[in-house]
């Protein structure tokens, strides 16, 4: 079988997998969204009807089939709690976290990519001990710990020490709920919400990143070609942009590919923390409202991306280093 048609199939077993299994274990959880949407004076008439107006009453695999039917039409079903089609609420959270997550991405490989070369060359110091330790710690640190420590120094820490209003920053929302006049105030605006979620999700991943890029740049440094090109004489900046950099290359298309979807999933926690109302806050608030139809949206979603993050790696290896394109 062609390597690329294999690799098709699998993909489509892996989605049906994630999705079925995320499908049983949103069932299997204590509880439905009856419990929620019933209010407690009703009768078990009024149960059963809603459960049967939700489509509750049918069996587990059922359900399934009935899902499985209507995201092959390309309908992902009603939100039970908002009674709005599944595919709307995605429509508008994606591109929120979307947007949050492509400017995270850039800082976290700009910073982390910089950072990790950084303490390759001066591998072994105590500069380079330090920031190893730095990163350590705040790739170990919780992401949702990390966005309420900025939120506390933000709110409460800047009131007590009576910050100016231009350093305070917004630890809530995305817009000012006053409202703002004209384009240019309202992108200030949105640009200073951003900022804390921002740099929660980038410092956490720079700081995966460079250890990545500083144990890639080491291994390349010890090649016995590298030797041989500094015994010629090159400069060291030189050997460490045409020959390191050049062949650290593919391990970074990797890297950036397999964290597209991790930045996305990521924001969960974040956007919950900051009120962003984007797909970690809908799935958060639709797990909490046993949402079925929200959750396996976005379940697909993130499922699709996933994959697609993998095939990327594929070829962008493929792209980037010419020995493995066979």
């Amino acid at each position: 079988m062609p390597a690329l048609l294999r690799r098709g199939v699998e993909s489509i077993l892996l989605f049906g997998f994630v999705v079925t299994l995320t499908f049983v274990l949103a069932h299997l959880a204590p509880g439905d969204a009856t419990d929620l949407l019933i209010p407690p004076t009703a009768t078990p008439e009024d149960v059963a009807r809603l459960r049967a107006s939700l489509g509750l009453d049918a069996s587990m695999i059922g359900q399934y089939v009935r899902w499985i039917s209507q995201v092959g039409r390309g309908d992902l079903g009603v939100s039970f709690a908002l009674g709005e089609p599944v595919r709307d609420l995605l429509a508008r959270a994606l591109p929120v976290t979307l947007g949050l997550g492509a400017v995270s991405l850039a800082f976290t490989f700009g910073v982390g990519v910089t950072v990790g070369l950084w303490q390759a060359r001066h591998a072994g110091s105590w500069r380079d001990r330090l920031v190893s330790a730095m990163a350590i710690t705040v790739y170990a640190a919780p992401t949702f710990w990390l966005s309420l420590a900025l939120v506390a120094v933000f709110t409460y820490v800047a009131s007590r020490a009576g910050w100016p209003a231009a350093v305070r920053l917004p630890a809530m929302g995305l817009r000012d709920p006053r409202g703002t006049v004209g384009e240019l105030a309202a992108l200030v605006d949105l640009a200073r919400h951003a900022v804390l979620p921002v740099v929660v999700l980038s410092a956490v991943g720079a700081a995966g990143i460079s250890r990545y890029a500083r144990a890639g740049a080491m291994a390349l440094a010890r090649e016995d070609w590298v030797r041989t090109a500094r015994a010629k004489g090159a400069a060291t900046h030189v050997v460490w942009r045409t020959h390191i950099l050049a062949n650290a290359r593919p391990t970074l298309i990797v890297l950036l590919a397999l964290s597209l979807p991790g930045l996305v999933a990521g924001s969960v926690f974040v956007e919950g923390v900051f009120a962003w109302p984007g797909m970690g806050r809908l799935l958060l608030s639709s797990i909490g409202a046993r949402d079925y139809p929200v959750i396996m949206g976005a379940t697909v979603v993130y499922a699709a991306m996933v994959i697609l993050a993998n095939w990327l790696a594929d070829v962008g290896i493929a792209w980037a280093d010419p020995r493995r394109r066979t």
